[in-house]
C-alpha cells in the first residue's frame, strides 16, 4: 500500500475546506478517496451512486440555465458535461491526484494522473456527500463544482457518444433505458479491465463490452447493442 505522504486527517481537512462541506463521518470521503489497488474498502460503490447523484444533479441545473432547449437536447449537453474529460479535468481543479489513496503498482504506472480513477474518484465524492449529508447538499455542490463551466446550448451539436445515442434511441421507441452491469473484471487492480453488460429489456437483449474502465466499458457495451439494434429488422 501507498499514499500521499500528507496525514490523512490534514487532506480530509483540506478537501473538506475545497468543498465547504463539513463531514459528519470522515470515514466516508476517505473512502471516495481511495482505489481498489489501494485497499477492499475501496471506492467503486460510492462512485456507482455518484453517478447517478451526478446526472440527476446536472438535470437540474440545465433545466434551469436552458429553459428553451428540448429534452433531446438536453440529454445532449448533459453527456457532455458528465464525460470522463469534463470530469478528470474538474478533479485536477479539485486537487484530487495529490489525495488519492492508490497502491504502489498504480503509483508507478502514473494512477494518479489517469483520467478514469480521477473521473471515478470525483463521483465518488459526491456519492458520500450525498450518503453524508444528503442531496440538496450534493446538488449544491455540483453547482458550485460547475459554476465556471461554460453551459450553453451548442454544447448539443457535439457528437453524440453512444451511450446517449442508445438512450435517445429507446426513448423514440417509449422503451425504458438500458441497465449497465459490470458482469467481471480482468487484470491487476492497476491493470484492469472491466467486462459491462447492456441490457435492453422490451426486447429481450443483452449486449457486453470491455473497457479499461467502467465508464469505458459501458460506452462498448451500448455499441455493440446500437449496432444489434441498427442491423435488426
Amino acid at each position: 500500500m501507498s499514499q500521499s505522504t500528507s496525514k490523512p486527517h490534514t487532506i480530509l481537512e483540506t478537501l473538506q475546506q475545497r468543498l465547504q462541506i463539513t463531514f459528519h463521518n470522515p470515514e466516508l470521503l476517505q473512502q471516495a478517496l481511495t482505489h481498489r489497488s489501494f485497499s477492499a474498502d475501496h471506492n467503486e460503490r460510492l462512485e456507482f451512486l455518484g453517478d447517478s447523484v451526478l446526472n440527476l444533479c446536472i438535470a437540474n441545473l440545465l433545466y434551469q440555465r436552458l429553459h428553451t432547449l428540448p429534452e433531446g437536447d438536453l440529454s445532449r449537453v448533459r453527456a457532455n458535461l458528465v464525460k470522463q474529460d469534463t470530469l478528470h479535468h474538474l478533479a485536477v481543479e479539485m486537487g484530487l491526484p495529490q489525495m488519492l489513496r492508490l497502491g504502489e503498482g498504480e503509483l508507478r504506472s502514473g494512477g494518479q494522473k489517469r483520467p478514469s480513477i480521477l473521473a471515478d474518484a470525483l463521483e465518488a465524492v459526491l456519492g458520500a456527500v450525498y450518503l453524508d449529508a444528503g442531496f440538496a447538499q450534493a446538488d449544491a455542490l455540483v453547482q458550485r463544482i460547475f459554476a465556471a463551466v461554460d453551459v450553453k446550448p451548442e454544447m448539443q451539436a457535439v457528437g453524440k457518444d453512444a451511450k446517449t445515442e442508445l438512450q435517445e434511441w429507446l426513448q423514440a421507441r417509449k422503451m425504458q433505458l438500458p441497465i449497465y452491469r459490470v458482469v467481471g473484471t480482468l487484470g491487476a487492480a492497476h491493470r484492469q479491465t472491466f467486462d459491462v453488460e447492456c441490457e435492453v429489456i422490451e426486447l429481450a437483449r443483452c449486449e457486453r463490452g470491455i473497457g479499461t474502465s467502467r465508464r469505458a466499458g459501458e460506452q462498448a457495451a451500448a455499441a455493440a447493442m446500437l449496432q444489434v439494434l441498427k442491423e435488426s429488422p
